[in-house]
């Protein structure tokens, strides 16, 4: 027989202990949690390729996946590089067209506008924020769907390409992770040098400033299950103290022609199943 780790039987502890009392078995599988995660898209309206890049993705979607939770987007979804919010306009009504909702983080993109015009924190979360399943707090937000907490955290620096975890944004998590709900974490900065650099400027630049503070305070609880980062491009599964810690390749790095990059999950219990997808 297959022994089962200590965090193993508590986190499938924790996730049974979600179930409804009375599941039915035609209601069990409405218990996996379904969802894509996009990160880095850089869709750029000087580059028509990039806004067909994103129309492409929607429509394989309501194609291939029509029985998702919703999608997840990571950051770096638009270049925000233009005067006023018609980069960020044209973003929201391709991803409108999803059939499934969708939540988003921002990336140091969105962060970071080249001028003085573009979409601020106030303005993004105006747009990509107002879903009423969301709950806000500060930069950060929390969604409930299917017995799981799914945490958006902001790690942005205004103006800057690097990221950490301001206090509120780690209290805001702690606080989420002691309900012993399983929980994901949607964010924009990776937590490990998982690519080797070699470089202290690199590294600075893509892994989050203060992770070993967040490994420390957030990866202590058994009932975090998955975190979904980005923004180095470069597509890592791997584990910190037995949480699961995916980075998805960046949507900008096709493999060939029109195979975008994205990651199908799913969710059941204590169990993860995912895989990196491509559009074509």
């Amino acid at each position: 027989m297959q022994k089962i780790s200590r965090r193993g039987f508590l986190k499938g502890a924790v996730a049974a202990a979600t179930l409804p009392l009375a599941l039915n078995a035609a209601n069990k599988q409405n218990d996996t949690l379904k969802f894509i995660h996009v990160t880095d898209s850089h869709m750029d309206l000087s580059n028509p390729d990039s806004v067909e890049a994103v129309e492409i993705m929607r429509d394989y979607i309501n194609t291939n996946h029509k029985d998702l939770d919703f999608v997840l987007f990571g950051g770096d979804n638009f270049n925000n590089n233009v005067a006023g919010d018609k980069d960020a306009v044209k973003f929201k009504t391709i991803a409108d067209g999803l059939h499934c909702p969708y939540f988003s983080v921002r990336g140091n993109k969105e962060s970071s506008p080249k001028g003085d015009d573009e979409i601020n924190l106030a303005e993004f979360q105006k747009m990509f924020c107002s879903n009423v399943a969301l709950k806000l707090h500060g930069k950060d937000w929390l969604l409930e769907a299917k017995g799981y907490n799914i945490l958006g955290l902001d790690s942005c620096i205004e103006h800057q390409n690097n990221g950490r975890y301001t206090e509120k944004t780690l209290a805001f998590a702690e606080d989420v992770l002691k309900s012993n709900k399983p929980t994901l974490i949607l964010n924009h900065h990776p937590y490990t040098n998982y690519w080797g650099g070699t470089e202290e400027k690199d590294i600075h630049k893509y892994v989050l400033n203060n992770t070993k503070e967040a490994q420390k305070r957030l990866f202590k609880y058994d009932n975090l299950l998955l975190t979904l980062s980005g923004h180095k491009h470069i597509d890592s599964v791997s584990e910190i103290q037995g949480t699961k810690v995916i980075v998805t390749r960046g949507f900008i790095r096709p493999k060939d022609l029109d195979m975008y990059p994205m990651r199908y999950v799913e969710i059941s219990k204590n169990n993860i199943t995912e895989k990196l997808i491509y559009t074509a």
